[in-house]
């Protein structure tokens, strides 16, 4: 068979379907492949779009960060929230955040802020916390992490839950890094005393990170609800601020308008006049007026006794 002919044999066979990966007939385990092999290796698998981007960061991530909020703050609706607000700050500010050497650790420091704001007490819904959740030294430690002042709180999550180094750990909590070591001491003196069978600093850290490794069973939205919800808040707080604005060039004209616009001298002050009797009712009668007086409107005419005629 000469060598054209082999050619045309090849082209006229038809070739066996290449195997199709399982990451592109399944979304759910592409998301997760996806998401995981951008967070160990960035530049592997970088995504086409923001939109992508955005989605896998969201996928691996907001799952531990529910459960971080909810040992900070105890509550699930309020950690839900947290994560849902963090997001939304990132996707409103998606340029900074995607060049951020630590995208994870910029929404984190976004959902720790929000769910150990002081301002949620006033709200009835979040005043108190949930029941402690979990088994045995599972459920003390959570209520020992909730009797510790909030930054400690959130210094041991991040020392011993994350493992993370106690100057980062400074510099996330907006603290000195001996400042951040006073706290660390403190909390896990004041975790050990609630829950002696963690005393020992690496028996409390294995528990921790076993806490905040842990996904949440809370509920989350769906990355596209993350993002819309971010984009509609963005729309209101424009129209918020187009209104606000217009309603001060209306008033900035309104006076303008109707503000005088030639110089009007004030009112001279007023002054005493001298010379003017007080003024002032009648006096106050004596007994002897008043006897008088009730003579004299008894009698039938007044005048001198002369100009009375006398009765005969």
């Amino acid at each position: 068979m000469t060598q054209g002919t082999m050619s045309e044999a090849q082209a006229t066979e038809p070739s066996e379907p290449a195997p199709t990966p399982q990451s592109a007939t399944d979304p759910e385990t592409a998301t997760e492949s996806g998401a995981a092999s951008a967070a160990t290796d960035p530049e592997a698998a970088a995504p086409a779009t923001p939109v992508e981007a955005f989605d896998a960061l969201y996928a691996y991530a907001a799952p531990h960060l529910a459960e971080q909020a909810y040992l900070l703050c105890g509550r699930r609706r309020l950690a839900r929230e947290a994560v849902e607000v963090a997001f939304h700050r990132a996707w409103d500010r998606w340029p900074e955040v995607a060049v951020d050497r630590d995208p994870v650790g910029w929404v984190r420091a976004e959902a720790h802020q929000y769910a150990l704001s002081p301002w949620h007490r006033f709200r009835p819904a979040h005043r108190h916390p949930d029941p402690a959740t979990g088994k045995g030294r599972t459920r003390e430690l959570r209520a020992a992490l909730l009797e510790l002042p909030p930054p400690y709180r959130r210094t041991l999550l991040l020392f011993d839950g994350l493992g993370m180094g106690l100057p980062e750990v400074a510099a996330e909590t907006e603290a000195s890094t001996p400042a951040a070591g006073h706290r660390l001491l403190h909390a896990r003196a004041a975790v050990a005393a609630r829950v002696p069978k963690l005393a020992d600093a690496e028996a409390l850290r294995t528990r921790m990170a076993e806490l905040a490794a842990g996904r949440s069973a809370t509920v989350l939205p769906t990355p596209h609800a993350v993002r819309a919800g971010g984009e509609r808040r963005v729309r209101l707080w424009t129209r918020g601020t187009v209104a606000l604005t217009a309603l001060i060039v209306t008033a900035t004209a309104f006076t303008l308008a109707t503000a005088p616009t030639r110089y009007e001298p004030p009112l001279a002050p007023g002054e005493a006049v001298g010379g003017v009797p007080v003024l002032s009712g009648p006096q106050h009668l004596t007994p002897e007026d008043e006897e008088l007086r009730a003579r004299l409107q008894a009698e039938p005419m007044t005048g001198p006794p002369r100009l009375v005629p006398a009765p005969h």
